[in-house]
């Protein structure tokens, strides 16, 4: 297995966790919290697009098509205190953005030469050194997350999934 196919491989496999925990949740549940001081699903999707969109970026600088405006502001660790729907998107919008990052960044992926791996990138937390460090942390990011949400779906008397 090359590169290219282990990174596509960690994204698919952190997509079923995801698109299966969100999958019946009805959009004020994006609002619930498991306990105090936890962050709901709604912010840590902005989160998750955020971060990816971020690394995409360092990664195929000026490529990917910009996300909405105050997208990022709207999902800092400052905000995510809020309860305000209205400070949030849609179910619907943060799919189709989690779609359209995605779609962006397996272009970028699939532009990558074997050296291209191996470049350092700057601006990204100091755990990560080189660009397929960067690629390979993305689907165990949202996988770290996701089981979060296993969290909040059980508290909201949802039945487990896995």
């Amino acid at each position: 297995m090359d590169v290219k196919t282990a990174v596509a491989t960690t994204l698919n496999q952190s997509d079923f966790f995801v698109d299966a925990y969100l999958a019946d949740l009805a959009p004020d549940e994006l609002l619930a919290r498991p306990c105090g001081g936890a962050n709901h699903i709604a912010w840590q999707l902005g989160h998750l697009i955020g971060t990816e969109y971020y690394f995409a970026d360092k990664i195929a600088p000026g490529r990917l098509t910009p996300l909405p405006a105050g997208f990022t502001d709207r999902h800092k660790k400052a905000t995510a205190k809020s309860d305000n729907p209205a400070d949030f998107h849609t179910k619907e919008e943060y799919l189709a953005l989690r779609k359209q990052v995605r779609s962006q960044l397996l272009q970028a992926l699939d532009s990558l030469t074997p050296a291209d791996f191996e470049k350092p990138v700057t601006g990204v937390p100091p755990f990560l050194k080189n660009v397929g460090e960067v690629l390979l942390f993305l689907g165990p990011h949202w996988t770290m997350h996701a089981g979060q949400w296993a969290v909040t779906r059980r508290s909201i008397g949802r039945p487990p999934l896995f």
